[in-house]
C-alpha cells in the first residue's frame, strides 16, 4: 500500500484549547472511519461507474430503449445495482459512526470543554447572541449531515457540543485531507485572494454561515486588521466558534447569531467582502436567492462577493456525475443539495444586481501541509464529490 493510499493519522490534528479531548479508542475509532472513507472514496467508488457502464446502462437501454434523461432516472436504477447498494450502505454507516464516535467523545466531558469555552468568551465581547433569532425550517427540519440535533440542538443550558463534535469529527469524513485544523479551505480562501488581487486590504469582511469558523479564522489571521463578522442562525456553534477564534489568536472576529435572508443592521456597502463556504446547499430555494440580494446590498462598491460551494449541474455535466454527486441528498439528510445545485447561481447574482461581465468561476483546492498530508496536497487529486479537498468557486466583483 502506498502512502497516498493511507489517511494521515488523528495524533496530527490540532488540538486547540477547546477541542475534544479523545481517549486511545476515541482516536482509534476515528483512524478506522479515516481510512474507511478514503478507501470507499479511492477504491470501492470508482465500482459505481463500472456498475454502471456495465450493467445498469445496458439495462436500462434495453428496457427503455433509450438512455437516461436525467440523474433522477440514473438513480432509480442504480439503486436497484448491489454494488451501489452495497457502497451507500457503508458510506451511510460511515457517517452515522462519525457522528457517534463524536458525539460520545463530547459528552463525556462537556461540563469540562463547556467551562472552558465559557472562559474564552468572558474574556472577549465580540460574542453576540440573540433569542429571538429562529431557525429556519430548512435548518430545523433534519439532522443535517446525520448530526443529532443537526448545527443548533442543545442538550444542556448553554450547550456547544453539536459545535464540538463537528470539529473533532470532520477529519474522519474528509480522511483528513482539509488540514491538521480542517482549515484548508480557507487557507486556500486566503492564497485565492493574494494571487488575485496582490495587496489588498479589505476593511470589512461578511462570512455568512461560519458555523465553527474553520474556514474563516485563516482569513482573520492572514488579515488581522480587517475587522470580520461572522454570521449563524445556531447559538451552539457561535458559543464554541467564538472560543476557538478566541484560542487560536484570532481576535478581529465578531461573531453574531444572525440570520443572512435579512441583514438590514447593516448599511448598504457595509463590508468589502461578502462570502460563504459550503454553506448555501443548506439553505433553501426561497433563502437562497434573499442572501445573495441581501449580500449584494450590504457589499462595497469594488467589492467581492465569493461562494466556495460544489459546480452547479450543467448540461456539460454527464448525467451521472450529476447523479453521483446528489447521493448526499437522498443518503446523507442534506434536503436542498439536489435543487440547489441545479440552480443558475449565476442568474441568481444578475437578478440580485451584478454585472453578467463580472462574474467568474474558479477551482480552488485545500492549502495543507504537504509533510503530513502529501496525497491532499497532489495537484493532480481530483475531489470527491464533496468529501475532498477540492471546490468550485462561484463570484463576482460589484
Amino acid at each position: 500500500m502506498k502512502r497516498e493510499d493511507i489517511a494521515p493519522p488523528y495524533t496530527a490534528v490540532t488540538q486547540h484549547e477547546v477541542f475534544p479531548q479523545p481517549k486511545h479508542d476515541e482516536v482509534a475509532r476515528f483512524n478506522f472511519l479515516a481510512n474507511f472513507n478514503r478507501f470507499m472514496a479511492t477504491a470501492l467508488g470508482p465500482g459505481n461507474k463500472r456498475a454502471y457502464d456495465n450493467r445498469v446502462l445496458p439495462k436500462f437501454i434495453t428496457e427503455h430503449g433509450r438512455e437516461p434523461q436525467d440523474r433522477f432516472e440514473i438513480r432509480k436504477a442504480m439503486n436497484q445495482d448491489p454494488w451501489h447498494q452495497l457502497w451507500s450502505a457503508l458510506k451511510r454507516n460511515s457517517m452515522e459512526m462519525r457522528q457517534q464516535n463524536g458525539r460520545a467523545l463530547v459528552l463525556r466531558q462537556i461540563d469540562k470543554l463547556k467551562a472552558k469555552t465559557e472562559e474564552l468568551n468572558r474574556e472577549s465581547d465580540r460574542l453576540e447572541l440573540d433569542s429571538s433569532v429562529r431557525i429556519p425550517r430548512y435548518q430545523a427540519a433534519v439532522d443535517i449531515h446525520c448530526m443529532p440535533g443537526s448545527y443548533h440542538g442543545e442538550e444542556v443550558k448553554n450547550d456547544i457540543s453539536a459545535a464540538a463534535n463537528y470539529d473533532c469529527g470532520i477529519f474522519a469524513t474528509t480522511a483528513g485531507g482539509i488540514g491538521a485544523l480542517s482549515d484548508g479551505g480557507g487557507q486556500a480562501l486566503v492564497k485565492w485572494i493574494h494571487q488575485q488581487r496582490p495587496g489588498w486590504m479589505p476593511k470589512r469582511i461578511l462570512d455568512i454561515g461560519v458555523t465553527v469558523g474553520h474556514n474563516i479564522v485563516p482569513l482573520a489571521l492572514a488579515f488581522p486588521d480587517t475587522e470580520i463578522v461572522a454570521i449563524d442562525v445556531a447559538a451552539p456553534v457561535l458559543r464554541y466558534g467564538h472560543a476557538r477564534a478566541q484560542a487560536l489568536g484570532a481576535k478581529n472576529i465578531r461573531f453574531i447569531q444572525s440570520n443572512a435572508e435579512d441583514l438590514s443592521r447593516w448599511a448598504d456597502g457595509y463590508f468589502d467582502w461578502v462570502q460563504t463556504t459550503m454553506f448555501l446547499h443548506e439553505t433553501s430555494g426561497t433563502a437562497l436567492p434573499k442572501i445573495i440580494n441581501e449580500g449584494y446590498r450590504v457589499l462595497s462598491d469594488g467589492g467581492l462577493m465569493f461562494h466556495l460551494e460544489q459546480p452547479a449541474y450543467t448540461d456539460a455535466m454527464p448525467l451521472y456525475e450529476q447523479f453521483i454527486r446528489d447521493w448526499d441528498a437522498f443518503n446523507n439528510n442534506e434536503p436542498f443539495w439536489s435543487s440547489m445545485h441545479a440552480i443558475d447561481l449565476y442568474a441568481v447574482m444578475v437578478g440580485a444586481g451584478f454585472d453578467r461581465e463580472k462574474l467568474f468561476e474558479a477551482h480552488v483546492k485545500a492549502v495543507v501541509d504537504r509533510s503530513v498530508f502529501p496525497a491532499t496536497a497532489d495537484e493532480g487529486e481530483t475531489e470527491d464529490h464533496g468529501r475532498a479537498a477540492a471546490w468550485h468557486a462561484f463570484g463576482a466583483w460589484k
